[in-house]
């Protein structure tokens, strides 16, 4: 129970977080720049933590849950990048909704290497 509450409340965090920092960066000519930089960013986090600062520090498996699901979880957010990609469409924007979607699948696919391999890199040091 213990678990599942500090889970909810680093989730509110973190969706708190993708909030500001999407208010904080505006749209550029409809494109949803924010979404795409929390992200990447977040993936980048996931992943670098995940395969490296989680095994470094020998973190306990309820806070890896805490930080990976809770806070990184709803830090970065699919359902915004596809309600994002609808508007984009709809208003008759396809160019940039096509480029959104392939930006955040390569850019976020990348972030995720990326982080994975300066992870796996912290834990041979």
């Amino acid at each position: 129970m213990k678990k599942l509450l500090l889970i909810g409340i680093t989730g509110a965090v973190g969706a708190m977080t993708r909030v500001s920092i999407g208010e904080w960066i505006p749209l550029v000519s409809g494109f949803p720049i924010g979404t795409l930089f929390v992200n990447l960013v977040g993936t980048f986090l996931l992943c670098y933590v995940i395969t490296g600062a989680f095994v470094k520090l020998n973190v306990i498996k309820e806070f890896q849950d805490i930080i990976a699901v809770g806070f990184l979880g709803s830090f970065t957010t699919f359902s915004a990048l596809s309600m994002e990609t609808i508007l984009l469409i709809e208003n008759g924007q396809g160019f940039l909704a096509i480029s959104y979607i392939t930006l955040s699948i390569i850019g976020g696919v990348s972030a995720g290497l990326f982080g994975n391999f300066l992870g796996r890199k912290l834990v041979r040091t």
